[in-house]
């Protein structure tokens, strides 16, 4: 991969250099690795970048992806990298980074890139077809409490309004954390400021983080925030609890703890409590139960009876980190309606095997989601399911300008571009 121009990037070189053999189509021969549904085809888009977490398309075919902070020797390298194909050959051949600090979320409105920096949402203006920022950013919004489940993924309605995840600081909310047999937090304080999706303004500057501007609670992480525009609704994904045969046995055994609680599809409305910490969706019973922590025996509902239930479940610890309803018009149409899961995959099925790793892609009709899904593409791990020996990792999720299918990897660095070649 030819890179003309890269500025502060400093991980991309010859070493992580991909070569590949290409067909007729532009995709690579071996399709980088990935197992596809017929038809359809891969190539990488960009490597050793570094970390790259969620995505953002500028209309102009530019991606802007946010890469995670990571140490390399004295410093920490992260902020925003972006990347232009010149020659339109599916490969990204002009990089340039901006930003001193990265995290998950970015997200590009109007004149406007806005990205993650931990405790704040920052601002910069981003003229049209440009690469970098005009100037400084604005501090959109700051306050945004750190630690524990810290990413800080947003989503913008195109209106005017931003929706920020701010994840758990705990698992369960437990008096002491990831403790066996330790009961949780009654009520659980940390859900004033933390486990729910935040609304404020995509245009005033200065807004502080409050609990006031709380939109939805219950959800321990919702790393996958999209907005539907064909619906004006947004959507999230949530991450399940861990350790329930760890900490809870012989409540739970091995194998119970290893599928639940399930990984959620939901559609978020204001005001709505999915029940985390209090409870969790059980896939085997098919409803919400309570947590062992607040006195659940793994099957009464309780308390669970007043909260929201998902749209869609998966197996637990499959670990959703980004899902993008599909806007491009070059993939099949029953694929318009529906949205793509990455499933960066977890730890907590141990000592099961590990799964998730993978995109998923959920179908609907007119809005209508009837619980199933079906595997999209798979085998980024390389069949190494385990976050320490997996190859790869999917982490964020866009539609391109040109309608493939873009998905990151925050594992080996990696930007996958997935096409659409078959006959509809």
């Amino acid at each position: 991969m030819l890179i003309t121009a890269i500025l502060g990037i400093g991980v991309v070189g010859a070493a992580h250099r991909t070569v590949t053999t290409k067909t007729s189509s532009g995709c690579a021969a071996d399709n980088a690795g990935l197992t596809l549904p017929t038809g359809f085809c891969a190539v990488i888009f960009a490597d050793g970048l570094g970390g790259p977490r969620h995505m953002t398309v500028a209309p102009n075919g530019d991606v802007f992806v946010m890469r995670q902070n990571r140490a390399r020797g004295d410093t920490m390298v992260g902020g925003v990298v972006a990347m232009r194909d010149t020659n339109r050959d599916g490969k990204a051949d002009v990089m340039t980074r901006f930003g001193p600090t990265g995290g998950t979320g970015i997200a590009i409105e109007g004149r406007f890139i806005f990205v993650d920096a931990m405790s704040a949402i920052l601002r910069y203006p981003l003229a049209t077809g440009a690469m970098m920022p005009s100037g400084p950013p604005d501090t959109i919004v700051k306050g945004l409490p750190t630690g524990g489940h810290a990413a800080r993924n947003f989503v913008l309605d195109g209106k005017g309004t931003m929706y920020v995840n701010i994840g758990s600081n705990t698992n369960s909310c437990q008096v002491e954390d990831r403790k066996n047999n330790v009961k949780g937090i009654d009520p659980c304080v940390e859900l004033e400021t933390r486990a729910g999706i935040w609304k404020f303004s995509s245009m005033e500057k200065g807004q502080q983080f409050s609990p006031a501007a709380r939109f939805a609670t219950g959800i321990r992480n919702a790393t996958g925030l999209a907005w539907n525009k064909s619906n004006s609704s947004l959507y999230s994904t949530a991450h399940g609890r861990d350790q329930l045969f760890q900490n809870w046995a012989p409540l739970y055994d091995e194998e119970k703890s290893a599928n639940q609680p399930a990984e959620m599809f939901m559609q978020v409305t204001g005001g709505d409590d999915y029940g985390w910490p209090y409870c969790y969706f059980d896939t085997d019973v098919k409803h919400l139960v309570m947590a062992p922590e607040y006195g659940g025996n793994a099957k009464d509902i309780g308390r669970c009876t007043t909260k929201k239930t998902p749209l869609v479940t998966f197996p637990g610890h499959w670990a959703p980190n980004a899902m993008a309803f599909y806007t491009g018009t070059k993939f099949p149409a029953r694929f318009r309606d529906g949205a793509f899961i990455a499933f960066h995959g977890s730890w907590n099925r141990a000592p099961k095997e590990q799964a998730g790793y993978k995109i998923v892609f959920v179908p609907s009709t007119k809005n209508k989601f009837d619980g199933k899904y079906e595997t999209f593409a798979d085998n980024f791990a390389n069949g190494k399911l385990d976050p320490s020996a997996a190859e790869h990792r999917p982490t964020g999720i866009a539609t391109a300008a040109d309608g493939a299918l873009l998905v990151s990897d925050d594992k080996g660095g990696r930007i996958y571009r997935i096409l659409y070649v078959g006959t509809k």
